[in-house]
């Protein structure tokens, strides 16, 4: 069985999925205004000079002590409650199409992220993608960060568990897609047989070029809900709506499968 692998931080969303939810950790009394502060200066500088594994190394070891004694169940929540609020608005038009023809075309579809699972998994939920793959931290008895990491999902790490969830769910790597915005994904994209540069940095876009591998730019953020919403007063709008959702899934779909039997 074929599969579709998204990375999540500027593949699915515009922003990083980490800074996004500063804003509801603040309000659930988990952070200051200072550390919304420098999450916006840290989402500023990852959006225009992209990710390197120091700069990521940096961001793993201030998460772990930031949240150390954290409740988990209480993160759970408060990103459950904030996502659509929070997230919705920053999904890319372009990734819910491909995810959306994938699945239309029957393939597997699957977030795969450094970001914690608490932020990802209930994002996969909300998307209807198949599964995801993400970081997880260790849990003490009483449910906290233990200011520890049990699975980094980062690197050479995400093509393994990409590998492992092959071997499990009897997957085709070798006739998959994989997506992504990071040279540091390299592993990712290599793992398949249709590696896709998104938005590539510029490390990902020469070696993209390279290697002669397809690129794509995302550009339009999209409410969800927006994209499946249809006047209710009027039945006939919204069977228009319909066909045209339909006719422009359908074109999509036969642009990827040109370009996956290529």
């Amino acid at each position: 069985m074929k599969a579709a692998f998204f990375d999540l931080d500027k593949t699915v969303i515009a922003k990083a999925s980490i800074a996004a939810f500063g804003r509801p950790f603040y309000k659930g009394g988990l952070i200051n205004r200072r550390l919304i502060a420098r999450s916006v200066v840290s989402q500023i500088i990852y959006l225009h000079l992209g990710a390197s594994e120091q700069k990521l190394a940096r961001v793993r070891e201030s998460m772990l002590a930031l949240t150390k004694g954290w409740d988990r169940d209480l993160i759970r929540e408060i990103v459950r409650e904030a996502l659509e609020e929070t997230v919705e608005p920053i999904i890319y038009a372009e990734a819910l199409d491909l995810i959306e023809a994938h699945r239309a075309a029957g393939h597997k579809v699957y977030l795969v992220s450094a970001s914690p699972e608490e932020i990802v998994e209930p994002l996969a939920e909300h998307l209807g993608v198949d599964g995801c793959i993400a970081t997880r931290a260790v849990v003490d008895d009483q449910g906290r960060y233990a200011g520890e990491m049990e699975f980094y999902a980062y690197g050479p790490f995400k093509a393994e568990a990409m590998r492992a969830l092959a071997d499990a769910e009897g997957l085709d790597l070798a006739a998959s897609s994989a997506y992504s915005d990071s040279y540091t994904d390299l592993p990712m994209l290599e793992a398949v047989g249709h590696p896709v540069a998104v938005n590539p940095d510029r490390v990902l876009a020469k070696v993209a070029k390279e290697r002669e591998w397809e690129v794509m730019q995302f550009t339009k953020p999209v409410r969800l809900r927006d994209r499946v919403s249809v006047p209710s007063w009027s039945t006939t709008a919204a069977a228009a709506g319909v066909t045209a959702v339909a006719t422009a899934g359908a074109l999509v779909a036969w642009r990827m499968a040109r370009r996956v039997n290529a």
